[in-house]
Formats: C-alpha cells, structure tokens, sequence
C-alpha cells in the first residue's frame, strides 16, 4: 500500500491509499468517545471530498466505545463500503454489536484478515 495521504490525532490515524481505501486505524487501547469518533468523522470526510471511499477500520487494539461513539458512527459520513478489521473474539462481538446497532445505509463486514477485507471492499466498490 502506498500512502496518498495521512492525517494523525492522539487517538487514531487516517490514511488514504493510491487505491482510495481509507484506513482508519485507532490508537493502542482506545477508549473512543464521542468527540474521537465526531474527529475521525470529520477528518475522513474532508479527505473523501464529495466521493464515497471504501473504509477499513483497525479495530483490533481498542477498548472501549462508548454508546455516544457507536452513535455518531451511526450517522452520515461518505465512506462506503465499510471493513472492520479485529483480531480476537472479543472484537468480533464488539463489531457485531457495532454493526447491529448502526443503521446507517452503507454495505458494512467484520474481517479478521486485512487481505481478505481489502478484497471485499474492492469487490464492493465495484458494484
């Protein structure tokens, strides 16, 4: 991967490749509040401009989101489709959960392999 881009904050990294894929990676042991997920928002849009970008989310090292977080997460932002990528079981429930509880309209997967959600998310972009 080759980086076009790269925003940093305290609590993650958003980074654009040469192919438009977004990676979202959040800092070690996050614990990710509103505010965070309001930045992290704001700062992918900026980056998307006026073109929907297909998001992979490194979910791995985090630990905590709060309700306000999976809210905001919850609502309008111009990445689609998006990949969260985790590592353990517990990821795995944090996303379902994630995933069950946001409504939003946009094509959404939990991967445990970074090939494997790179591949869906260009196969997805695609459509």
């Amino acid at each position: 991967m080759t980086t076009a881009e790269t925003t940093k904050s305290k609590q993650f990294e958003l980074s654009m490749d040469d192919t438009g894929i977004l990676h979202l990676r959040w800092a070690h042991q996050a614990v990710i509040e509103a505010t965070d997920a309001e930045e992290a928002i704001r700062t992918l849009n900026t980056l998307c401009g006026l073109t929907r970008h297909p998001l992979l989310v490194d979910m791995a090292t985090i630990s905590r989101v709060s309700r306000e977080a999976r809210s905001v997460f919850g609502g309008p932002c111009l990445a689609s489709p998006v990949a969260l990528l985790g590592a353990s079981p517990v990821d795995s429930v944090l996303a379902h959960f994630v995933l069950s509880m946001n409504k939003a309209n946009r094509t959404k997967r939990f991967f445990t392999s970074r090939v494997e959600a790179i591949i869906w998310l260009n196969q997805h972009t695609k459509m």
